[in-house]
């Protein structure tokens, strides 16, 4: 990978990881220069997908843990705690119960939820022969609040990666699941509300033969031009801006022995316009008033690479409206789906416009010398 050694960024990292200014990607973009190309990866035995991600249906799933005590655990080291996830396989009559754990995770929610976000933990000999065979640790997107209307930007969100999933080989697999939580403590069920796993990072960067740097400062050099466009334009249409490849803030970057060329991997869209949840705001640096307002803020590359990640997104197009009437789009109140649709509508007609995709992606990208 071409990351720059020399660029850890220290202090100006950490306020991007805040702030994430516009200016930041551009300058990063500039200043990002050659380095060794890092050392191959570990001789990986698997590559597949775990076979949960093999399906898209929702999963019925019970819970179970100290929902206190994990409510307690507000810092960056939190603490593993006994947890059990239980699931009816089909056909059977009697429940199989796994051990696990769970921990709390992130910044935004953590803080300001009534349910914390969670990372799971599934032991590998205990979830052996079971869907949940080599899950590791994926991250579960929850409810924030146990109203209806929270469990829509969950179900939005999880559009949002299944969008990606269509232009993008390099995405996170997800699984919808129906949860119901249920406090050890009480016995009681505090909430039946669906979510989804994400996949696991070392687990996705395994099916690619890679591993997830932690390098920060990479510019439009450091990248795939193919790729990182692909990345960039997908940002686009679900109107996120709340991310930057130079600071890793909600990206990740695989790197793999076979190729210089890092692919940054986007994540976590609940602060995106499509998803709209009504805490969410855009960030004063960037001129828009609404996450609702779409932003080009991806690097800049030929426009070549441009023309074909317009090619893929109109050749998907149809699959991509696809999903809001499936049976997880069909989980989404009608309303939504209609806004939602029309919020493409918009971006499709940007990107077949010769002009506005002139002006809104090519002439706004970061880095144009």
């Amino acid at each position: 990978m071409k990351l720059a050694s020399h660029i850890r960024w220290s202090l100006l990292s950490f306020a991007l990881m805040l702030a994430v200014p516009a200016s930041a990607q551009q300058q990063s973009g500039k200043t990002a220069k050659k380095a060794p190309k890092p050392e191959k990866p570990d001789s990986l035995k698997d590559t597949t997908l775990a076979k949960l991600y093999e399906s898209e249906d929702p999963m019925e799933v019970t819970l179970t843990f100290n929902i206190k005590r994990v409510k307690g655990d507000k810092g960056d080291d939190a603490p593993w705690r006994a947890a059990t996830l239980s699931y009816t396989p089909a056909g059977a009559t009697a429940p199989v119960n796994l051990p696990i754990q769970v921990k709390t995770h992130g910044i935004w929610r953590l803080k300001n939820c009534e349910f914390p976000p969670l990372r799971l933990n599934f032991s590998g000999k205990d979830s052996k022969g079971t869907p949940f065979a080599r899950v590791d640790k994926p991250k579960l997107t929850s409810y924030c609040r146990n109203e209806d209307g929270y469990e829509q930007y969950v179900l939005q969100e999880l559009q949002a990666y299944r969008i990606y999933q269509l232009v993008s080989p390099y995405s996170h697999a997800v699984r919808a699941l129906h949860v119901t939580y249920v406090d050890s403590v009480s016995g009681k069920s505090v909430a039946t509300r669906y979510g989804f796993f994400q996949e696991d990072p070392d687990k996705f960067a395994e099916r690619f033969r890679g591993k997830i740097t932690k390098q920060t400062g990479a510019g439009p050099s450091d990248l795939d031009p193919y790729q990182a466009t692909v990345f960039g334009l997908f940002q686009y249409p679900i109107g996120n801006t709340d991310f930057s490849i130079s600071a890793l803030h909600n990206v990740e970057l695989l790197t793999r022995s076979t190729a210089e060329d890092a692919i940054p991997i986007a994540r976590d869209f609940d602060f995106s316009g499509i998803v709209n949840t009504r805490y969410a705001t855009p960030n004063d640096k960037l001129g828009i008033r609404r996450v609702r307002d779409r932003l080009y803020r991806g690097y800049c590359f030929p426009d070549s690479e441009f023309n074909k990640s317009i090619a893929l997104f109109n050749a998907k197009k149809d699959a991509i409206y696809g999903l809001y009437h499936d049976k997880i789009g069909q989980l989404m109140k009608p309303d939504i789906v209609k806004e939602t649709t029309e919020y493409l509508d918009d971006f499709y007609k940007t990107i077949n416009n010769p002009r506005d995709a002139k002006r809104q992606l090519m002439e706004a990208c970061f880095g144009r010398k």
